[in-house]
């Protein structure tokens, strides 16, 4: 199974970039699956968000819905277990760090592994996927609104931006990335994405080797001589945006697999359903032969969908009542898990339109009900829940407590008009706020921050969207702020930057600070763990300073499944009940 970047929780209403400090080392152990067991059968499971793209690696391809049907049709070097840890995937291939100075790491893929249409996975394809997300290529400067970004991934590229070109190795399989710098995140930061002999082609070039000659010639982007090079670009636009789809593709090579499970069909903004690989022996063997995902929304109606046999397994964003609906369930031979998820609700305020005035920003902040969203949405699933005075750290970890001192959280605290008022000395701004309205959570969440913000002169324009359009909505301009989530890897330190930097792949609201760049770019080559929460602290500063919107509330995770499926575990991070779905059994 492959590592997924941060992605949108989509469900969640879209979770942010943690700097999560329960950062687990690698086991080195090749994954297995439980012990035999039945074979066959399938599953079906409740999603909350609806299908949009094959690309979960894109900016706009990265949800959360997206991201786990590419975790069980895709294999990589390694995917993260539900203890946070990192696991290698030997079946797969092999990485290996060849020096430290200058930092060097090979990988290579295995013979034998390859696509579903029988083309073998090799070189070609892990240079596709360093191209996409280092950056390599880019020679924009957003400044001067000059130059070119060519694939518009939603990773961070800061880190792998340190490598030189890749050598390619005799064997066709495996390249080496040689770092200018230490890199704190080398271990989970590459891996295989998309097939390289389709993206070439329907990119315009012959094959997969006229891809690798074009990334060969093509030198590094330098955004004091920008040069567009068309052919790279025609490659890039088909990875931006050639895999996304809600229906099932007439062409197959668009949805090819490399893990357990293909695609089988795809009923628009309802259900997928998928087959499994059976010529998949590289990684741990999934013993259920389909598995249907259905797409609903509300968690009253994922708890019947559950109570009526007509699914096997739900993880819905979780209203005041699911806890106790799926309670009365346990009856019936139903298993319920209640956590914490690496995840949180927050609202971010566009830097452009009204929000380009740091005052306004301000205003609007004083105004958000944050402890009453908190009592309504969250308070009967977690009695101790309490608004989230962090935009980078968790109340569990040991340095929220300190950020939270001294980022200037406590300006906002508690809800305050008049404060809101002076600021915007009788100016009635319109906002127009964009939120997924499928999502009965994000539905509540909006009425209360209008109701609060009308009372301070601001005008509220409702800007939701259905739950497989939001998320393609981000970043566009089309509205002014919006009420969304991000959900965390749970490793690593990259997911700051790929939100917060001036240049992240998922900074969809424009925040710029020169300082807050200059401290990412010196997290990402601290490896000491306490001199990473220290300048986290310092960017959670600067967020707070810059107003760049308020963090809501940490997500309660909330997973429940029939007594007839087995192997069923529940992780905290991005991939929630996904992460070891091939031990999943018919009982």
């Amino acid at each position: 199974m492959r590592f997924g970047r941060i992605s949108k929780a989509v469900g969640v209403a879209a979770v942010a970039a943690l700097a999560l400090s329960a950062c687990a080392g690698n086991t080195g152990t090749t994954p297995t699956s439980a012990a035999a067991g039945k074979q066959g059968g399938n599953a079906t499971v409740v999603e909350v968000n609806a299908f949009s793209s094959f690309n979960q690696g894109s900016a706009d391809g990265n949800s959360d819905i997206n991201g786990n049907i590419s975790y069980i049709t895709h294999s990589g070097f390694f995917y993260v277990d539900d203890k946070l840890n990192v696991v290698h995937n030997d079946k797969f291939g092999k990485y290996e760090k060849v020096s430290d100075d200058p930092l060097t790491v090979k990988y290579t893929v295995n013979e034998g592994v390859k696509w579903s249409d029988g083309e073998a996975i090799d070189a070609g394809d892990l240079l596709l996927s360093w191209a996409a997300n280092s950056g390599y290529y880019d020679d924009a400067d957003a400044d001067a609104k000059t130059g070119t970004t060519y694939f518009t991934t939603a990773a961070d590229t800061s880190g792998l931006n340190l490598t030189e070109f890749p050598e390619v190795g005799d064997d066709g399989r495996s390249i080496t990335l040689k770092y200018a710098k230490p890199f704190a995140d080398w271990e989970i930061a590459f891996d295989m994405d998309l097939p390289a002999h389709v993206v070439a082609k329907k990119g315009g070039l012959a094959d997969e080797k006229a891809l690798i000659d074009l990334l060969k010639k093509t030198p590094r982007g330098d955004a004091k001589a920008p040069k567009v090079n068309a052919e790279l670009k025609k490659v890039a636009d088909f990875w931006n945006h050639g895999f996304d789809t809600k229906t099932l593709p007439s062409d197959p090579s668009l949805y090819l697999s490399s893990g357990p499970y293909i695609v089988k069909s795809v009923e628009q903004d309802a259900s997928m359903t998928l087959v499994k690989n059976k010529d998949y022996t590289w990684g741990p063997e999934a013993h259920l032969d389909e598995i249907t995902i259905r797409y609903i929304g509300s968690a009253p109606a994922a708890v019947q969908a559950l109570k009526n046999g007509e699914a096997d397994v739900i993880a819905p964003q979780p209203s005041a009542d699911t806890l106790e609906q799926l309670k009365a369930l346990q009856s019936q031979g139903m298993t319920t898990e209640s956590f914490g998820e690496l995840a949180y609700d927050h609202l971010d305020l566009n830097f452009s339109g009204p929000f380009k005035d740091k005052k306004v920003r301000e205003a609007f902040m004083k105004t958000v009900p944050r402890q009453d969203i908190v009592d309504k949405i969250v308070k009967k699933l977690d009695p101790n829940a309490k608004p989230l005075d962090s935009e980078l750290f968790l109340p569990s970890q040991a340095k929220y407590a300190d950020s939270v001192k001294n980022n200037g959280s406590a300006n906002y605290a508690s809800v305050d008009i008049a404060g809101a008022k002076e600021l915007l000395a009788g100016a009635t701004p319109e906002i127009k706020i964009m939120y997924n309205k499928d999502n009965p959570n994000r539905v509540d969440a909006f009425s209360l921050i209008r109701e609060s913000a009308t009372k301070a002169g601001f005008k509220i324009v409702d800007g939701g969207l259905g739950a497989s359009d939001w998320s393609g909505t981000l970043g566009d301009g089309s509205y002014d702020a919006t009420i969304f989530g991000w959900i965390n890897s749970g490793v690593g330190v990259s997911g700051v930057p790929q939100i917060f930097k001036s240049t992240g792949g998922s900074n969809f609201n424009g925040f710029k600070s020169a300082e807050a760049d200059k401290l990412m770019d010196e997290l990402i080559v601290t490896t000491d763990k306490g001199k990473q929460d220290d300048l986290t602290a310092q960017i959670d500063k600067q967020i707070w300073d810059e107003a760049y919107g308020v963090p809501l509330f940490q997500t309660v995770g909330v997973a429940a499944f029939s007594d007839r499926i087995t192997g069923v575990k529940s992780s905290p991070a991005q991939r929630g009940v996904w992460w070891n779905v091939w031990d999943w059994q018919v009982k």
